[in-house]
């Protein structure tokens, strides 16, 4: 088992020293003082190095390390089913119907090939492609790393007709009985069973000793791991049973017959752009390894695997994967993807795009890596022997030639897509996405400048319209008005302490179909960015707004309806955190009032105005005796009116303005300018396909 080297021993009451430090000067530091960590000491000494932590994602690595190898042997052909169990005294068990980890007697060390796995670091059957061609492992530490690091484990192995175990308590072999343990090399038969039957189950119990106090296994992401797993390996099936207190019941299993195209589909959210694209390919590179004690050149082979579609939304999201071991800080595979992604569609998709004319000319055009991976979900997989990763923990591909090799493969295949390969319709809506982004990341540098111009801009960096409140933060609001005329008596009614008043002087941009150009070039929607302080678009940070709330505040008629759908377009497309957070609201303005003694009677409809007509004249008031004012508009309110239906929180309504608002907000937006836009034959068109009323006939066009 592991040893320590013998620890320095106290030094004696320090005497004059000489200059130079050496052996019996007394300064405590000489041979005695070093120290050599051996086997699972090194572990258990620093954990970092080999899981990352001892928090919560540390535990999680055994646990990853033990699926790992189940699913290596799944990859490897040897293995259909997997099984994952969170049991209720929080240990943890992985099993899996593989070959089963060897039981016979190692020739060097003299104990079992298991007791040698499950203490040695740096053991394993990954090396030099004896038991596996490709692999997750790649150091042969993953199984003895969480031996170091338990308390308890216990090693079940089916082979040859019985289940043999193996425990160890502190990281000494032996057997329980009951809760007695007995050290001890020897493998336990526990049973017999079928010749034909295999497989490995190893249970442990992390060391609490070493883990933070909250660490635990989340079964969320064991979930999500298990996903991820079933579309690299298609046709295994992963089963997830959580025993522990508070926990569902039923078992969580999963199986996928696709592959990384599956898995983009399963990543992909919102509207698609295009079609998933799925490449392909093979190579050969050669590396220099030590073998038998000496350097020499070994041809590797690499498979590579892509899939990647564009979706009509903006996040990007690119997997990456070396054999079955997700490599969440990418690496050389992932390099070479963006690389080749990134000239591909600067070379052939984008090349002489006429949308990007304008940009050509001053040299522009082409596109970044993050414009091109703009609404991209990407899946990226290569499989080759012994690959180099940076850490233990496997994150970081560090191989070299395995960055133009996928560099080749992808550039070849995504040209061919660009090419003609692919739908054209799709090919098209592609390209278009692309254009734009190239076309808003130009643009957006332009919006410090452009929230600089006088026309927008007061003295205090404020839009010069805008009428301030004097305390800002999440009690404080921004009522936005329909014009000077309802701005007045906003102003003169409202709450200067904590109501700000931002009156709308023209149309506001439709931003559910207007370039970021477009937006930031309307003198209203720049205002309105201006006046919360929070920025726009993905750059928006919901923590910066100046206001805790945003009010609609708009005229009971088709034009307020209006500029309200285009207020929540913008809303919903720039500034979508505050949708998010339930900080967008509609003051709900009546279209009449009646006023009957002291109460005030509102109608927000002709036929609730009749309502109201009938309740009150059931004892026999005339309805000619009832006083009805009908406002057109917010600006034909008296202060005290306005304040009282609008702006005093006790007598006002207000509407809490969601998502589904903004995106219903969006199709109105864009059914107004059909029906009220300058542009006739689209108008008549739409009348003409969408009413069912109409007789074509009787159309004079």
């Amino acid at each position: 088992m592991a040893t320590t080297a013998k620890k320095p021993t106290a030094a004696k009451k320090p005497t004059a020293a000489k200059k130079g430090g050496a052996k019996g000067s007394g300064n405590g530091y000489d041979a005695d003082a070093i120290q050599t960590l051996e086997g699972l000491e090194a572990v258990r000494k620093r954990p970092g190095m080999y899981i990352g932590g001892t928090g919560a994602p540390g535990l999680m690595h055994l646990v990853w390390e033990l699926v790992d190898n189940a699913v290596d042997e799944a990859s490897a052909g040897f293995a259909d089913r997997i099984e994952i169990t969170l049991h209720r005294d929080q240990s943890v068990e992985v099993a899996d119907n593989g070959r089963g980890i060897p039981i016979d007697r190692h020739a060097k060390r003299k104990v079992s090939a298991l007791e040698v796995v499950l203490t040695e670091l740096h053991a394993g059957g990954k090396f030099g492609g004896g038991a596996y061609g490709a692999s997750g492992g790649l150091h042969g530490v993953g199984a003895s790393v969480v031996n170091a690091l338990s308390s308890k484990l216990v090693a079940q192995v089916d082979r040859d007709g019985h289940t043999y175990e193996l425990a160890f308590r502190e990281r000494v072999a032996g057997q329980f009985a009951g809760s007695s343990f007995t050290a001890g090399h020897q493998l336990a038969k526990v049973k017999r069973i079928s010749k034909n039957k295999t497989g490995t189950r190893i249970r442990f119990w992390a060391d609490r000793d070493v883990f933070d106090a909250d660490a635990r296994v989340d079964t969320e992401e064991v979930h999500q791991r298990v996903v991820q797993a079933c579309f690299l390996v298609p046709g295994v099936k992963i089963r997830v049973v959580d025993k522990r207190s508070g926990a569902s019941s039923d078992p969580f299993e999963f199986v996928s017959r696709g592959g990384l195209a599956d898995l983009v589909d399963h990543l992909s959210t919102g509207e698609n752009a295009c079609e998933v694209i799925a490449l392909s390919g093979i190579d050969t590179f050669t590396e220099r390894v030590p073998v038998d004690g000496k350097m020499r050149d070994v041809e590797r082979e690499c498979t590579v695997d892509v899939a990647l579609r564009w979706v009509k939304g903006y996040d990007t999201r690119l997997e990456s994967f070396v054999n079955t071991i997700p490599t969440v800080q990418g690496g050389t595979h992932t390099a070479g993807f963006d690389r080749a992604l990134t000239r591909a569609v600067n070379d052939v998709l984008l090349k002489d795009t006429r949308k990007l004319a304008k940009l050509a000319k001053e040299n522009k055009h082409r596109a970044t890596k993050e414009d091109v991976q703009e609404g991209m979900v990407a899946a990226c997989k290569v499989v080759f022997p012994e690959p180099q990763f940076r850490g233990q923990t496997k994150q970081e591909l560090g191989t070299p030639a395995i960055e133009k090799i996928v560099y080749d493969v992808v550039k070849q295949g995504i040209t061919d897509w660009f090419s003609g390969s692919g739908p054209k319709t799709h090919i098209n809506a592609v390209r278009d996405k692309l254009a734009n982004a190239v076309i808003n990341r130009v643009s957006s540098k332009q919006l410090l400048e452009t929230r600089r111009k006088a026309a927008s801009m007061g003295s205090t960096g404020m839009p010069d319209k805008l009428a301030d409140c004097r305390t800002h933060g999440p009690d404080s609001e921004l009522i936005i008005v329909e014009g000077d005329s309802a701005a007045g008596p906003a102003k003169a009614g409202r709450d200067a302490e904590y109501m700000a008043i931002l009156p709308l002087r023209g149309k506001v941009v439709n931003a559910g179909k207007a370039t970021l150009k477009q937006v930031l070039d309307n003198a209203e929607a720049q205002a309105l960015f201006t006046a919360v302080g929070a920025g726009s678009g993905r750059d928006f940070d919901l923590e910066s707004a100046r206001y805790g709330r945003i009010v609609i505040l708009c005229d009971a008629d088709v034009d307020g309806s209006h500029i309200r759908c285009l207020l929540l377009t913008l809303i919903h497309e720039y500034m979508r955190p505050l949708l998010e957070a339930g900080r967008v609201y509609a003051a709900q303005p009546p279209l009449y009032t009646c006023r009957v003694g002291d109460t005030i009677h509102r109608a927000f409809s002709d036929e609730e105005r009749d309502d109201v007509i009938k309740a009150l004249t059931k004892g026999g008031r005339k309805p000619e005796n009832l006083k009805w004012n009908r406002f057109k508009g917010l600006g034909e309110m008296n202060v005290e009116e306005l304040a009282e239906c609008a702006l005093d929180p006790e007598t006002r309504i207000l509407r809490q303005l969601t998502m589904t608002e903004g995106r219903e907000a969006k199709k109105a937006a864009e059914l107004f300018d059909v029906l009220m836009g300058a542009d006739v034959a689209r108008r008549r068109d739409y009348l003409v396909a969408n009413s069912s009323l109409l007789d074509p006939n009787a159309l004079d066009i």
